[in-house]
């Protein structure tokens, strides 16, 4: 399952009215990081056939990013991107805004980012990041029973495909058990996100507490017939259903509700926008991406500085840069196969452009950006 990238743009020019409230204070962040949770699987992000209303509802009350993009296709290291803004960096986060006056805190469960907020002071912001792998995590069994006679038609359901480096078990006869628990499972994942609000709001916190939803990286889950991360295939791929991931920011009187935004965002922006939001020294002047502030806020920016058009990820010796229309993937500095799609005439990625003589400009432009 691919969905158009401008699926949503209707929707995106007609941002709703809104005006923020006045006042810099520094807001508590609760940063919730789903490994392997593709934007492609959510409802919000157009899924009809899995279940997350507490998605959904943050999507609602929020600005949904349409094209936001992973910074590597693995999930260790589409996190490293989020975190520390650069392809390979060791100042995360948490590591930095204490200096800013944040208490941080890093949990792996509902249950201990729930403890953690309780306990905090309103004298003091606090930054969370509330980590999950809905996939690796055990499930109620009725969680599974609601998926029961799901046939997942949507869904790309495909034989295994050449070049599958791994999880070839998990398709053919076992794909649609398989795709089943997969749907339960973030399902049950968005009951967590549940949890997370709920404490925010019987804290009474909500209006002082930014919640950004993201995913290190997706899943490919058959499509392509490959199961799992960009390292399901040899050689590593660079599918948006692995790269396209979800990113809302939610926070009452500050971010537009029911607003989507159709620009190119990188999950190497987030730190710079973090440290403008929350007035933390950058970590470093070498950054790959920039503040979004003002598109998460619905300001228009400075015409001499329009927004970026085009995003680059990377892992190992492969990398990607990719522009509203096209995609293309290099590996070992060209030596390697590549990949060149056209995502508006070939929105599954089917047909690879790389040798195609009359994408020889597109070729080198993106490979100039890269």
């Amino acid at each position: 399952m691919n969905l158009s990238r401008r699926h949503f743009l209707g929707s995106a020019l007609a941002l709703p009215a809104f005006s923020a409230k006045p006042g810099n204070e520094q807001p508590n962040i609760v940063l919730i990081l789903a490994d392997s949770v593709g934007a492609w699987m959510l409802p919000c992000y157009g899924n009809k056939e899995i279940r997350t209303p507490h998605i959904d509802r943050l999507a609602a009350t929020g600005t949904r990013f349409l094209n936001h993009y992973a910074g590597a296709p693995i999930p260790a290291a589409g996190r490293t991107a989020l975190l520390t803004g650069r392809f390979s960096g060791e100042t995360t986060l948490d590591k930095f805004l204490p200096s800013a006056g944040y208490s941080c805190q890093t949990t792996t469960s509902a249950g201990e980012a729930a403890k953690f907020i309780d306990t905090q002071s309103s004298g003091k912001p606090f930054f969370l990041i509330a980590g999950f792998a809905p996939y690796q995590s055990a499930f109620d069994a009725r969680y599974l029973e609601a998926y029961a006679k799901s046939k997942f038609d949507t869904f790309a359901q495909e034989p295994p495909a050449r070049n599958a480096a791994r999880n070839r078990e998990m398709m053919g006869a076992a794909l649609l058990t398989n795709l089943r628990r997969i749907a339960a499972a973030t399902t049950a994942f968005d009951d967590e996100i549940g949890v997370l609000a709920s404490t925010i709001a019987q804290k009474k916190v909500a209006d002082r507490t930014l919640i950004i939803f993201t995913a290190p990286c997706g899943s490919l889950f058959g499509a392509h017939g490959l199961w799992g991360d960009g390292e399901a295939s040899d050689p590593i791929n660079m599918y948006d259903e692995v790269v396209n991931t979800p990113m809302i920011w939610t926070w009452a009187g500050r971010v537009p509700p029911m607003a989507v935004r159709p620009e190119m965002v990188s999950a190497l922006d987030l730190v710079p926008t973090l440290c403008v939001l929350t007035g933390a020294d950058l970590p470093g002047r070498d950054l790959v991406g920039r503040s979004y502030m003002s598109l998460v806020s619905g300001q228009p920016l400075p015409k001499k500085q329009p927004w970026k058009t085009t995003v680059i990820a990377r892992y190992r010796s492969t990398a990607m840069a990719r522009i509203e229309r096209y995609k293309l993937i290099v590996r070992d500095e060209g030596k390697g196969p590549g990949e060149l799609y056209d995502d508006k005439q070939d929105p599954h990625e089917r047909v690879n452009q790389y040798d195609n003589p009359q994408f020889v400009t597109v070729k080198n432009t993106l490979r100039t950006a890269l």
